[in-house]
Order: structure tokens, then sequence, then C-alpha cells
């Protein structure tokens, strides 16, 4: 018998980790995946998938104090092997061998287990206390061009292409964090930055072929772990954008799957229905629930089976690898309603688990916010269904928000009505100040361009999103009247930011170039971002509203020492509004200073509202 045993650095640099000491393996082990773990996770069982030339056929071993092989399961095709090791509290970080032996031979892999990091900071989550500033990265600035194509993916860069690679990275970024932490942003969530290895519009990052592998052309597993510390010294944390979902046609084991029912539909590939609402429908079959939940979502986005027990395994450790790696502050989960919905509630349970300060919002693009509210950590369901997810994305929200702003003036009524009444359906979500709040997203037009580019519209927008209940999320750009009129195309709306590349005419990091609309649009979110940053009512307090008439509509956050009033005047003529119906939060002649114009006010009788326009008054007390 002959014993083989090789340090795979080139392994190593394949991940994308500088650390040459991260695995180790032999000729037939090509890969094992998660490359590493951490001692004192609370669930002490660890899956390792090992994959290489008839791996299975291997009989695994380990020689660790307080580390245990439970299990090895073998996946349908021969290359691949599943162990699970008990990880127990007695275990040191370090490096022990992995022994795989057969008949001929025996295979030794180095695996590292690391300490976790005991720090609560580490991980601090995202809260009502911030404002996310979303970025699709291929899209915001280049900071190394010497990543813009790669030999070996496709995709090179094209930036006339409005679906092509543009260049944009983590270094970029980067070096604009200052700006970013200027503005009074105290989130970023990033679009997918994980390899997309596919031949056509793999800049968006939703097309995952390697989950344990930055997209090199965006840089490296290393450089976003400094890109994420980097952050938190500036007070900024970091959301990742995760797809349980779905992979990418061109993911490393797609020639070769563990097993038969790792994907659904692998021979078909028939494209879901999209019948979300079949999760919560009494009356749904079963035909037309598994035509939603089992379909791909497009062609080249392979139907992953989370009711695989190896891949939910595989799914639900590969997120925890993720947030401590790099230490994030929360998980943006993509299309949370398509996979498994069991599998969902689990994977959310165990991170939740093991982070029980972590925040995680998930994506249900509905109108309806019964069925939005189902999906939410403590709701009650008709169906007994129990879900362990903290925040959703509040789509019904931002869908009336844009009709009360675009509507035709009504003759009777008011245009606010549906903001009015989708608030107060509010009693459906367990925790509707949780819910992520937005005027736009990478998904849908920008608010400028929804808003017909007016800009006295985009003003009451940014403020309604700013004041109100839940964590409001800006998409990059927003912030300088980024529009795109005359066209839906995604590849349009994921458009640059202006001065992230060299040689730009436009610079909206320096205001070169920029029109006086622009800049003013930038100073005005700045302005309000940062009062934002130090307006505890807005993070904590509770929600007033009072029914709008006409054209004019009026809340208050409020708590026991503080109280701001926001009013809206959509229309085109200024308005008078009584006070007196506001006796429950104000009293007769208290005075309030508007945070906009500076100007002070004291509230008896009556207020003026100018047309179109909005009041955000600090209330003082007596």
């Amino acid at each position: 018998m002959t014993k083989l045993a090789f340090i795979a650095a080139g392994c190593c640099l394949l991940l994308g980790f500088s650390d040459s000491a991260l695995a180790a393996g032999a000729d037939d082990i090509e890969r094992v995946e998660p490359p590493f773990w951490w001692q004192g996770f609370k669930h002490r069982e660890l899956q390792l998938l090992v994959h290489g030339d008839n791996v299975s056929e291997l009989s695994p071993s380990v020689d660790y104090a307080g580390v245990e092989i439970i299990r090895s399961e073998r996946g349908d095709s021969p290359n691949y092997l599943f162990v699970y090791l008990d990880i127990g509290e007695s275990a040191d970080p370090g490096t022990f061998e992995l022994e795989f032996t057969g008949p001929e031979q025996t295979l030794s892999y180095s695996y590292e287990l690391r300490e976790k990091n005991a720090d609560p900071a580490y991980t601090k989550a995202f809260s009502s206390a911030d404002v996310v500033y979303l970025i699709t990265p291929d899209r915001f600035a280049n900071g190394d061009e010497g990543n813009d194509s790669i030999d070996g993916y496709d995709d090179k860069l094209n930036r006339k292409d409005n679906y092509g690679r543009h260049g944009g990275d983590i270094r970029g970024i980067l070096q604009h964090l200052d700006y970013i932490s200027d503005m009074g942003f105290t989130q970023i969530w990033l679009n997918p930055i994980l390899e997309n290895a596919v031949s056509r519009a793999s800049y968006h990052g939703y097309s995952t072929t390697d989950y344990y592998k930055v997209d090199p052309r965006f840089g490296s597993n290393e450089s976003y772990r400094e890109f994420v510390t980097a952050a938190r010294g500036k007070g900024i944390g970091i959301i990742q954008d995760m797809i349980a979902n779905h992979a990418g046609s061109g993911h490393w084991w797609s020639d070769d799957l563990p097993t038969s029912d790792w994907y659904n539909l692998p021979d078909s590939k028939t494209i879901t229905s999209h019948a979300r609402t079949t999760n919560q429908d009494p009356y749904a079959s079963a035909f037309d629930k598994a035509a939603h939940a089992n379909g791909w979502f497009v062609e080249t986005m392979p139907d992953l089976n989370q009711r695989n027990p190896l891949l939910a395994d595989y799914l639900i450790q590969n997120s925890l690898w993720w947030i401590e790696y790099v230490g994030l502050s929360g998980i943006r989960q993509d299309t949370y309603p398509y996979p498994d919905k069991h599998f969902m509630s689990e994977w959310t349970r165990r991170i939740m688990d093991e982070y029980p300060h972590f925040n995680i919002v998930g994506e249900e693009w509905s109108p309806s916010p019964a069925i939005v509210s189902y999906w939410q950590r403590g709701k009650k369901n008709h169906d007994g269904y129990e879900s362990s997810l903290p925040s959703l994305m509040d789509f019904p929200l931002q869908i009336v928000m844009k009709q009360s702003l675009t509507d035709p003036e009504k003759p009777w009524g008011s245009v606010w009505t549906p903001v009015y009444e989708m608030l107060g359906h509010d009693f459906l979500y367990a925790d509707p100040f949780n819910l992520m709040i937005f005027p736009d997203n990478h998904d849908m037009s920008r608010i400028y361009t929804q808003l017909d580019e007016d800009y006295a519209l985009f003003r009451i927008a940014t403020v309604f999103y700013l004041t109100m209940r839940g964590i409001p999320q800006v998409f990059y750009g927003t912030e300088i009247l980024m529009s795109h009129p005359g066209t839906e195309s995604h590849g349009a709306l994921r458009m640059d930011f202006p001065g992230g590349w060299e040689g730009d005419r436009r610079n909206a990091f320096t205001g070169t170039g920029m029109s006086e609309k622009e800049l003013d649009a930038q100073r005005f979110m700045r302005k309000l971002l940062n009062w934002r940053k130090n307006a505890d009512v807005i993070h904590r307090g509770k929600l007033m509203q009072y029914s709008p008439i006409g054209n004019v509509y009026a809340y208050f956050r409020y708590n026991d020492d503080e109280s701001v009033m926001v009013v809206f005047n959509r229309g085109k003529k200024a308005r008078k509004l009584d006070l007196d119906r506001f006796h429950e939060r104000l009293d007769p002649g208290q005075p309030a200073v508007d945070v906009l114009s500076g100007k002070s006010y004291v509230l008896s009788g009556s207020l003026e509202v100018g047309p179109r326009s909005v009041l955000l008054l600090e209330v003082k007390k007596k």
C-alpha cells in the first residue's frame, strides 16, 4: 500500500484564498467543501462534500481529538463522497488529516478547523436604525482594471453592451467607502458576487457556478473579506445576496451531478409557473404546487432540489460559512418563495440559531401583504407553516406608493388612500417594523423614471421612505436621479455610476460635470440620511397615521420623548391643515422645526403646506 499526500496550494488559489494552508489533498481528491470550518458552532455536525475520481470507493477516517466521523454517504456519481463529522467542544483549532483508504492506496487530505469569532459586533445585524445602499458591483466603480477580463471566462469586458461586463469590482467599492459613509448609508447590500462562469449576462451575479468562490472579475475571497472589514471599520455592514433556489448552468458540478435528483427536472428543464400563491392557496393542486416549486427560473438557472438532504445540508453550511468567514451583517435571500418552503424554514432556523441577533430579508414580489406576511417569523398561518425569516421586502407598500404619486388627482377622496390603507394592513405582519422598504431596486424601473422625472415627487418619495416604519433601501444612483426613460431593460437601469471609471466625464463622487438638479438631489438625500442616523424616533419610534384628505397626508413617528410630524401635499395648490384633529399627538402652540428648510413653526390652529411639497417637522416640547 502506498500513501500519497500533497499540499494543494493551487486549489487554494483557485478558490480565491491567499492562505497557503487552507486545504491539502491528494491526486484524486479535487476539492473538499467547505474548504475549512470553525470550532464553536452549536450544531456540531459538519458535512464535507469530497470530490475526486471514484472517491466514493474510499473509506474515510480521522484521528484528531474531539473530531469524529459520524457517517459517510455516497452519491449516485462515483466521484462524490459526503463525509459527516462531529466537531466536539474539545476539538482545538488546528489542522488535521482526513484519510481515505482504498484497496490499493490511502489518500490524505489536510483540513483546517478555525476558532469562531466570539465578538457580537463581527456579525452585528442590520436593523431599522440603518439605511441600506444597494449596489450592483459590476456597475458601481472599477478599482482594478487587471480583472476586467479573465482567461477562461467567456463574458469579457464590453461597456457598450448593457448586458455585458463593465468592470466594476470590490476594490472599486472599497475605494469609495468614504463617499458611501459621508452620504449617510450604514449598510451595503451587494448583488451576488460569487462566481458566475456563464457566457452571457454574467454581470448581475444570479447564476452561481461556485458557492465558495468570489467571481475573479470582482476580486478574490480574501479581497472580499478585507472589504467587509474595512466597511465595518467605517460603521457600515455588508448584506450578502444569496440564492438557494437555483444555480448557474455552468456550475462545476453540472456535468457530473452528485445525485440524480440534485436538480429538479434536469432533463426537461421546464420553466417554473411562477405561481407563488400556491404556497398559501388552500385550494391549490399538488400539480400546480410542483409546477411552481420544481420549475427552472430560466433555462440557464437549474432548479436546486432542496428536498435532497445532502444538498440541503450543503446550502445551509454554505450560508453559515460566508457569515463567519467575512463577518456579514445580514443576508438578502433571492426568490424566497421558490425553493422548497420547508427547507427555507430550516435554513433560516439554523442560521438564526447560530446567530440569534442576525437579520435576513427575503424577496417575495407580491402586491398582497397577506402573501408576503406568510413568510415572516412569528406569523400564525392558517396551514400551520412556521417560518424563521425575520424580514421581508415590502413590495406591497412600494407598489401603492408609486400609485399614490402617479395616479391622476381625484375629484373626491385622496390620492394617498392606497398608502394609508396598505399601512392599515400591517396587522398581518408579525413585525412590520422589520420590513425592508424601498422606492426601487435592481429589478424594477428607477424611481425617478417611475415618477416621469418629476423632481418634486422625487423629494416626497425620498422623505417618505426615510421616515416610514421599516428599513429603507436605496439603489445606487438614486441619490443623483439616475433615470432610463424609454426602456425597461434591466441592463439599462443597472447603469454605470458616473465617476466610477477612469476617464468618465461626469463624476458623482466629486460633482464634476453633474447638473445642478443632480447635485441638489444628492445634497438633499445626504442631509436626510445624516439626520436619520441620529433620529432614534425614526429608528424605534411608533407610527400613527391620519386619514388623508384630498392631496394631503400626515403621520407621526413618536416615542415618550420625541415626536416627528411628516406632512405631504401632492397637489398643485397650497393647503391649510387643521391641526385640531392631531390633538392626540400635538398640544396647542407646540414649537417645531422643519428638518428640510430649518424654518420654525408654532403648531396652533392650522398649518399651511406648500404645493407639491413635504414638511418634516421635529416637534419640540413646550
